[in-house]
This record gives structure tokens, sequence and C-alpha cells, in this order.
């Protein structure tokens, strides 16, 4: 019952007094912020505001964390809740790397837990033919395809939410456009940071990060 309430609406987002930090520096002060299931918001601002740093806590992967981060009405206390906040929430990286050793293209889609899926969005992203590339191969637009084609099966496999780190960032105009159709027409709950202003306009929310601080724009 709960997977087809994610499939259907995605998950609540509810931040409280959110506060994260590198090192000493403080790159997220004090944010407040409710996401509706399936509501789909952009965030905005100048490089090292803070969005970056924003969406990584939502995920799990940024640990020093004050405050408190739902998803679905869940923590992060125990090692369970935070397995489940990662299959909860799809990633889709700014610039993503290969690694040291790169998967191939088809591996990437299957760690999304929902290939079939996967390797159709890759299809229609024009790069279903290069599964079989190493991903350190693959082009800067091809590997942010690969990654969009991901989050795609993610969602198939139960995400409710997807986190999106400048998404359209290695694509040309065609290219963003297509990335935003995809990203926006997941039926899920949406978080994207973008200076996309094509990305922004198909979104409920615009708000804008500056200096650690978020406030609403649209």
């Amino acid at each position: 019952m709960e997977q087809s309430n994610v499939e259907a609406r995605g998950l609540d987002v509810r931040l409280r007094g959110v506060v994260c930090r590198h090192g000493r520096l403080e790159a997220v002060s004090g944010v407040d912020l409710e996401v509706a299931r399936g509501e789909r918001i952009a965030l905005t601002g100048t490089n090292g505001s803070g969005k970056t740093t924003l969406l990584r806590a939502v995920l799990g992967l940024h640990r020093k964390v004050e405050g408190e981060l739902l998803v679905g009405g869940r923590g992060t206390r125990t090692v369970a809740e935070w397995a489940w906040r990662r299959r909860a929430c799809a990633w889709v990286p700014q610039r993503p790397a290969a690694g040291r050793f790169p998967l191939l293209a088809r591996e990437l889609l299957v760690s999304s837990g929902a290939h079939e899926a996967a390797a159709a969005a890759a299809g229609r992203l024009g790069v279903g033919a290069l599964a079989d590339r190493s991903l350190d191969s693959l082009s800067g637009g091809q590997l942010q395809r690969m990654h969009l084609a991901r989050a795609v099966g993610c969602v198939a496999a139960g995400a409710g939410v997807v986190l999106a780190d400048e998404p359209t960032a290695a694509l040309d105009f065609a290219g963003q456009e297509e990335a935003a159709e995809v990203l926006t027409s997941l039926g899920v709950t949406l978080l994207v940071v973008t200076h996309d202003r094509a990305m922004a306009e198909r979104c409920d929310r615009v708000l804008e990060m500056a200096a650690g601080r978020l406030r609403e724009v649209r």
C-alpha cells in the first residue's frame, strides 16, 4: 500500500531549522521548508549559496546537519531509516563522475531498481544504444542523460522524491527542454537546483538561496 501511494503522489519533505556545515563554515542557515507530495520546487541562487548542500542533506550525503529533516514523515535516526531514505529519493548529480572504476552504463541503469523502465527512458533520451559503453567513455551530456534515465527507473522502483542538481547543465537547448519535460512529468515530488529558466517555469514554486538562507520567489 505504501508503495502505491509513493508512485501516485510522491512523498512530502519537511525541513525545520536545518543547518549544514562544511567544517566551521555554515553553508545552510536555519532553513524551514515544507514541500507537499507531488510538488515541484526549483531552487535558484548563485554558486556557493548552499543549494547543493541542502539537496545532499535531504538525500543523506551530507551528514553535518542540525535540525529536523523529514521525508514522508520519516527521519534518519537509525541505519534502517537512512537506507529507506536512499531508496525513497532518486538523485541526479551535477557533473556526474564516472568513478575510479567506472561502471558500464547498463550497470548504472540496473542500479535504479527498475532496469526496464530506466532502459526505456535511456532510449527516449537518445542514449539507449550506449548501454554497453563504460561511463568514462561518455560525454558530459550523454552521462547526464544516463543519470536522468536512472532517476526514471528509481521512480518506477518506488522512489517518491527526485533530487536533481543542475540536471540540464551539460545539455544543449533541445536537451534542456527534453530533460525538463522528463523530470517535471514524473508525478512525484521534485526538488531541482537550476539556473535554467525553462525548468523553473515548469515548477510549482521557485525558491532562491542566498548565503545559506531560503526565500520564496514565486
